[in-house]
């Protein structure tokens, strides 16, 4: 991944296969379902055919099935 140093604010990046492409440095971007900030250093999960970033498992479930997450 090609990380420079976060600058703050969102960032905006392209989400890959395997890997992502920060267009924009910042230091997080927001969870597709939930609205949460996801620190860059801590996005573990996302969609390549959505470009979305999810903050947790039960997220990713939520936008999948379409319902609404929990907690």
């Amino acid at each position: 991944m090609n990380r420079f140093e976060p600058t703050g604010g969102e960032a905006i990046v392209q989400y890959l296969d395997s890997d992502l492409r920060v267009l924009k440095p910042g230091s997080f971007v927001r969870c597709a379902v939930t609205g949460k900030q996801i620190p860059l250093d801590e996005l573990k999960y996302w969609s390549v055919a959505r470009q979305e970033a999810y903050s947790s498992p039960e997220a990713v479930m939520a936008r999948v099935t379409g319902n609404t997450p929990s907690a």
